[in-house]
């Protein structure tokens, strides 16, 4: 009976030993230092934007509405878990159209050229369609 007693504390000394291993490695204390941070689009700012398009004072106040409202919709959509990819897509895509059209009547040709280059296909490139032609190379559009 005695030995029984001392094996079953054995092992739940052994078990806490065990447990507490791991609890210790995840304590913040022990945290490596951060790396390098992930690759991630800057945050998107009207007062970002602004500076990037070169907006005159008389086009900040008419501009910035705009983009927050912009921002907010995309945001919320973001957050939307029962959207596709591809419909999230889809409306971010329509949001952006909508700004643009409102866009266009402040930003002077310049600005709104900056506008559409700063675009979602502008950051990175779109993965094809599965079974969808290939996209000729920059080369090929050129020579064409």
């Amino acid at each position: 009976m005695k030995l029984n007693q001392t094996l079953m504390l054995a092992a739940f000394v052994a078990g806490g030993l065990l447990t507490g291993i791991p609890l210790q490695a995840q304590d913040a204390s022990n945290q490596p230092a951060a790396t390098a941070p992930a690759m991630r689009r800057p945050p998107f700012s009207a007062e970002a934007m602004s500076q990037r398009l070169e907006l005159t004072d008389d086009q900040k106040p008419k501009v910035k509405p705009i983009l927050e409202d912009l921002q907010k919709k995309n945001s919320e959509l973001a957050k939307d878990k029962g959207l596709t990819p591809a419909d999230r897509r889809a409306k971010m895509k329509e949001n952006r159209d909508a700004a643009s059209a409102q866009l266009k009547e402040i930003l002077t040709p310049e600005q709104y050229a900056k506008w559409e280059k700063m675009g979602p296909g502008s950051r990175r490139p779109q993965p094809a369609a599965p079974g969808a032609p290939a996209a000729p190379a920059a080369d090929d559009k050129a020579k064409n």
